[in-house]
C-alpha cells in the first residue's frame, strides 16, 4: 500500500507546485505561442497550386459555426479573398494567414452580408502590415459606390491610427480601399480580371435577380482550376465555365428547410420572417441544383458554400442535402475553415481541413 500512497503524493506535490506557479507557466507558453504565431503565415507552408479555404461558409442568418458569406484563394503564393462576410478576416487570423498580405477583394454583389467585413478586412490588411498602398476591391458596377462608402465611414479611424502609430503602421497612402469596377459581362462571355504569367481571375454573369448585376469568379493557376458561384439561381452558364474545373464552389439554399421555417413564422404570426422566408426561394440554387451543375460539368469536386439556413444539429446534413448526394457523390458541406488544395502537375484535390 505504500507505494501507491508515494506516488499519488507526489502527484499531489506537482500538482500543487504546477498550481502555485500557474502564472509563470502561463506566461512561458504564452510567450513560446506568441513568438511561433506571429512568426508564421500559412501560405508558406502550401505546396504550389490553387488552394481554397472558406472564411466564411454561412449566409445572412446567424449561426454558431458559420460566419457571412468569405473564400480565401492562394494562387502561388497569392492572397485573394471572395467577398467579405462578418468574420472573414478574423477567420483568416485564427487559420494563420496574413491578413497584410491580402492582395485584392473581388464582390460577387452588394448584399450586405457579403460586404459587412469590408472595412474591417482593409483595416486589418491596412495597419497589420503597414502597407502603403490601398486595398483593390473589384467588383460589378456599383462597386465605386460601396467602396466610397467604406472609405467616408472610417476615413476618421484611419486619421486616428494614423497620428498614434505614424507611417511605419499607418501610413495614410495605405489607407481604405479602391475601386476597380467592371461591367459585368455578357451571358456566354468572361471579362478577364487579371492574366499574369501562371495566373487568371475572370468574372462570369449569374442570375441573382432583382439583385443586378451579380457575378461568379473562376480561377485558373497554372493547370489546376476553381469557380465561385457567388448568390445565384442554377446558370447554365455555371455550367458552362465549369466544365471540367478542379473544384466548383457553390452556393445552396435548401427550400424544405426554409419551408419549414416558413410554416413555423406562419403559425407563430411573424409575417415579417414569413415574407422573408417566401421571397428567398426565388433567387437561389438549391443542393440538388447544384449538384445537378457539378454532374454535368463533370467537375472534379463540389464544396457547398453560403449554407441556408445553418446546420446547426446532427442530421440537419442530411435534410440540407435531400437526395443531392446520390446526384453527385464527390461534395462537401462547407463549414468555416473547410481547405482544399489542388497541387500544381497533379490531378489530386486534397481536403485538407474540415473546419476551424
Amino acid at each position: 500500500m505504500k507505494k501507491p500512497l508515494v506516488i499519488l503524493s507526489v502527484i499531489a506535490l506537482v500538482g500543487v507546485g504546477a498550481y502555485l506557479q500557474r502564472a509563470a507557466i502561463a506566461e512561458r507558453v504564452m510567450a513560446k505561442g506568441l513568438q511561433t504565431r506571429l512568426g508564421t503565415n500559412i501560405v508558406d507552408s502550401f505546396a504550389d497550386g490553387l488552394h481554397l479555404t472558406l472564411c466564411g461558409a454561412g449566409g445572412p442568418l446567424p449561426a454558431p459555426n458559420a460566419s457571412g458569406p468569405c473564400v480565401a484563394v492562394v494562387a502561388g503564393k497569392r492572397l485573394f479573398v471572395v467577398d467579405a462576410g462578418t468574420d472573414g478576416v478574423r477567420n483568416l487570423g485564427r487559420m494563420g494567414y496574413a491578413a497584410g498580405s491580402i492582395e485584392a477583394v473581388f464582390l460577387t454583389h452588394f448584399h450586405s452580408d457579403h460586404i459587412d467585413g469590408l472595412g474591417e478586412l482593409a483595416t486589418i490588411r491596412w495597419v497589420s502590415a503597414g502597407n502603403t498602398e490601398a486595398l483593390p476591391v473589384y467588383g460589378p458596377s456599383g462597386v465605386s459606390r460601396v467602396v466610397d462608402g467604406f472609405n467616408l465611414a472610417y476615413a476618421q479611424d484611419e486619421e486616428y491610427r494614423h497620428a498614434h502609430h505614424g507611417d511605419s503602421v499607418a501610413p495614410l497612402s495605405g489607407a481604405g480601399m479602391m475601386a476597380k469596377p467592371f461591367a459585368a459581362p455578357a451571358i456566354g462571355t468572361l471579362t478577364t480580371l487579371i492574366d499574369e504569367g501562371d495566373l487568371k481571375i475572370e468574372a462570369l454573369a449569374v442570375n441573382h435577380a432583382p439583385i443586378k448585376p451579380a457575378v461568379g469568379y473562376r480561377f485558373t493557376y497554372k493547370d489546376r482550376s476553381l469557380l465561385i458561384s457567388g448568390d445565384t439561381t442554377k446558370q447554365d452558364n455555371i455550367q458552362q465555365f465549369s466544365q471540367g474545373v478542379d473544384l466548383l464552389v457553390h452556393e445552396a439554399l435548401a427550400p424544405n428547410l426554409v419551408n419549414m421555417m416558413h410554416e413555423a413564422a406562419v403559425e407563430t404570426g411573424n409575417t415579417v420572417l414569413a415574407k422573408i422566408t417566401h421571397d428567398i426561394l426565388d433567387y437561389h440554387t438549391s443542393p440538388a441544383e447544384a449538384a445537378e451543375t457539378a454532374r454535368d460539368a463533370k467537375v472534379g469536386h463540389l464544396l457547398y458554400y453560403h449554407i441556408v439556413p445553418p446546420i446547426v444539429f446532427p442530421g440537419q446534413e442530411t435534410l440540407f442535402l435531400n437526395g443531392a448526394d446520390d446526384v453527385f457523390s464527390d461534395y462537401t458541406v462547407g463549414r468555416d475553415g473547410t481547405t482544399f488544395s489542388l497541387p500544381a502537375g497533379s490531378k489530386d484535390i486534397i481536403h485538407s481541413r474540415k473546419s476551424l
